[in-house]
């Protein structure tokens, strides 16, 4: 039967039982039939409950009074990507603190009424009804972490939400608690900027069936930033009821510890699989320390000499990024130092890893894609990997030359994660998706950017040559890896606002593939892939409902005069900052160089748009 009014939101069970924050009285029994305006999410089925009807519940989404464009647009600018990421606390130069407890309680309420009405719709037709949604919080050890942890429990209260709180975790944590048995909650929230420094913070967010996109954040912050317009009030530091305080990651790693337990089975001690091994884990002052002491060291590892362990919100050593040097270089030295068999990088948050192997080779970007594939193609022969369109010739071959298929794909973990999903949703076999940052999801592990699982699945590996009688280190398995001879990437700045910045950078992005294609820069053409082409949106979908592009950009192959590729220039609009991102490869000395040169000769000045890009990177490079 149609319906044009409201939906009506049933509490089905056990409503005298349950109290919120935002309920006056606390003695009255909740009621049971509650209206809630949501106009732009049809109803399809009656599924929970979420809202008094009151008159202490906060403003409906349909409101359409706004109070000032440039609060919308401070908001909207807090979306970076797939995710929230914003300045918390003062201390950079030219930056002002925007991601504010007003600002963050708009956008957790706006997500808490999100997933109300995604189980609302999803309710009927998945036959399931919901008493209270329930969404839990973790965070990074950001010293601003504490004080809007409250801001997000204040908006998830607003929303009708129950909360959960599991206090210090990581980014795979937030979403195995969706999922895990005993948490199975509806949604989660992680708290962190993942290897930014510690003035930044940010949000992800999460429902058992993966990370939002980059369009739902988008829906998001449009909502929260009518919310934060409209209000303009200071978030209570009070909470009438406290979130419920979880110890979630003591079940994720009994999780992690099990799998390796099993996947291993040890012959002589099976409840101590890693015994003989000694592993440096180096958390950079961030979640990671957990995967020391409650998954290693209870498998009868030997992490002596492992770094930076404590949570320290200020990241006194060095950025926890496994791309980042000063990172890998301490990790490279407690190695050599200790004679370790694997040392392993984790950033803030733990959805990304780097490795160093027990020679002291780093393996992060290109070789962790390499090694893991190897690993996966062993498991799963023939199987696709989704990689972004920034990775190498070499690992191309690598992938081909062990039976794999290798798609690649629009650069941006998330874009990488879903072809993956969509894939094999077509029937394609697809079991790896990595980006060359680090994220790296699995097919066997809900398709989950989870840096601890791509770690132990390369210890179990590890172990498996140990117990065939090999002697070699993880890296042997990649030895065949050809690495580019030269390679480079440059950033060039959008000389305008903020708010037009966006829209310049796909004027130019455009006007670069109009270029490419009218052969006006001679030896350059778009790319392909294999089933897949570059030039309509950087290896476009093919099915008939393709997603969205939510950053433009090209790969061009750059051909010698005898038409062999010799190299390959990549242009995308930076989804974070108003800048345009150039990378290059290259198989021959010098050959950036000389890219990097005509790129500027033959299109930027040809056209005219280097007027309104800052060409300092580039011209810099030139000169070297």
């Amino acid at each position: 039967m149609a319906c044009t009014s409201s939906p009506t939101l049933i509490l089905n069970r056990n409503a005298n039982k349950l109290q919120f924050p935002w309920l006056l009285e606390k003695n009255k029994p909740l009621q049971t039939i509650i209206n809630l305006n949501l106009p732009s999410f049809p109803p399809r089925g009656n599924a929970i409950f979420v809202r008094s009807s009151s008159s202490s519940a906060p403003p409906s989404l349909s409101s359409n009074v706004l109070t000032n464009d440039e609060d919308i647009e401070r908001i909207k600018r807090l979306q970076n990507g797939s995710d929230i990421r914003g300045v918390a606390l003062e201390g950079e130069k030219g930056r002002t603190v925007d991601l504010t407890p007003p600002a963050v309680e708009a956008i957790a309420e706006s997500f808490g009424e999100w997933l109300i009405s995604k189980l609302l719709r999803d309710g009927e037709e998945e036959k399931e009804v919901v008493d209270v949604v329930k969404v839990s919080l973790g965070r990074d050890p950001r010293v601003t972490g504490k004080v809007l942890s409250v801001a997000v429990f204040a908006g998830l209260a607003r929303a009708g939400c129950l909360s959960f709180d599991m206090g210090l975790a990581t980014t795979p944590a937030c979403f195995m608690s969706t999922v895990l048995p005993d948490f199975s909650y509806h949604g989660s929230i992680m708290m962190t900027a993942s290897h930014l420094p510690y003035t930044r913070n940010g949000l992800k967010f999460f429902t058992k069936r993966g990370g939002l996109t980059s369009l739902e954040v988008e829906e998001l912050c449009d909502r929260a930033a009518r919310k934060y317009a409209n209000r303009q009030a200071k978030v209570s530091l009070t909470l009438n009821n406290p979130p419920k305080k979880v110890n979630l990651m003591s079940a994720y790693a009994s999780h992690l510890r099990d799998i390796i337990k099993e996947r291993i089975n040890h012959p002589t001690h099976y409840d101590t699989p890693l015994q003989g091994f000694q592993i440096i884990v180096n958390a950079g002052n961030g979640s990671g320390g957990f995967f020391t002491y409650d998954v290693l060291d209870k498998l009868g590892a030997d992490t002596f000499g492992s770094l930076h362990l404590n949570p320290d919100g200020m990241f006194p050593n060095h950025i926890p990024n496994p791309e980042d040097k000063t990172a890998m270089a301490f990790t490279r030295a407690a190695v050599l130092e200790n004679s370790a068999d694997i040392g392993i990088v984790f950033d803030t948050d733990v959805d990304r890893s780097g490795l160093v192997d027990n020679k002291g080779n780093p393996i992060n970007g290109d070789k962790l894609i390499a090694l893991m594939s190897a690993i996966v193609l062993k498991e799963h022969p023939e199987t696709t990997i989704v990689t972004d369109a920034r990775t190498s010739i070499g690992l191309s071959r690598l992938i081909t030359n062990r039976g794999g298929k290798h798609c690649l794909y629009r650069v941006g973990y998330r874009n990488v994660i879903d072809k993956g999903v969509q894939l094999n949703k077509d029937g394609i076999e697809t079991h790896l998706m990595m980006e060359t940052s680090g994220h790296g999801a699995l097919k066997e592990n809900y398709f989950l950017d989870d840096g601890a699982y791509m770690v132990v699945k390369i210890i179990i590996e590890l172990v498996r040559m140990r117990l065939s009688g090999s002697s070699e280190g993880i890296g042997s398995l990649i030895e065949d890896l050809e690495d580019p001879v030269d390679s480079v990437e440059l950033r060039m700045d959008v000389l305008s606002e903020p708010r037009y910045a966006k829209a310049k950078a796909v004027e130019i992005i455009e006007t670069f593939r109009k270029y490419v294609e009218d052969d006006k820069i001679v030896g350059w053409v778009l790319d392909s892939c294999g089933d897949c082409w570059v030039g309509e949106g950087c290896l476009v979908d093919l099915n008939e409902n393709p997603t969205a592009i939510d950053a433009h950009m090209y790969r061009v192959k750059v051909l010698d005069k005898e038409e062999n590729e010799q190299g390959w220039v990549h242009l995308r609009q930076s989804v974070h900052n108003p800048n345009i991102a150039v990378n290059m490869q290259s198989s021959i000395p010098g050959g950036c160089r000389s890219m990097t040169k005509i790129f500027m000769d033959k299109f930027l000045v040809d056209s005219g748009l280097d007027k309104i890009v800052d060409l300092s990177q580039i011209e810099s490079y030139i000169r070297r």
